[in-house]
């Protein structure tokens, strides 16, 4: 398939896409721009929501939210310095987007853990 053009130097290119569809389709990254949906957040704040999240992914994953133009990351001069992070209005939208895929999760976990827990059952024990 061939990318196309629309005539302003963009194109709609799938591989091009997919590069995207990496850094928002990442786990941490959709719980993150959650928890920047209320508002700026200070980098411990979200290392502390952010449940099971190292520090080292915190720190790639909100570069490369930068990077992508989703979020900004603000220096704050005060006693001690502090950086705080806030959804720009591309992770707004984002969140948007997002947030019926968020909200699908948390309702079907018992589900997912109920099925996960009969597959694990079934090829621990396969039929004889």
């Amino acid at each position: 398939m061939s990318a196309r053009f629309d005539g302003q130097g963009h194109d709609d290119d799938p591989c091009r896409a997919r590069g995207v569809l990496a850094i928002v389709g990442d786990k941490w990254a959709l719980l993150i721009v959650r928890h920047l949906s209320g508002g700026p957040r200070r980098f411990s704040a979200l290392k502390r929501d952010v449940e099971g999240i190292s520090q080292r992914m915190l720190t790639v994953t909100l570069r490369d939210l930068e990077r992508d133009g989703i979020l900004t990351r603000t220096v704050r001069n005060v006693m001690p310095p502090h950086v705080e992070y806030e959804l720009t209005s591309m992770g707004v939208t984002l969140r948007q987007a997002a947030a019926p895929l968020l909200e699908w999760s948390i309702e079907h976990l018992e589900h997912i853990d109920v099925a996960r827990a009969g597959y694990d059952a079934r090829k621990q024990n396969p039929p004889a």
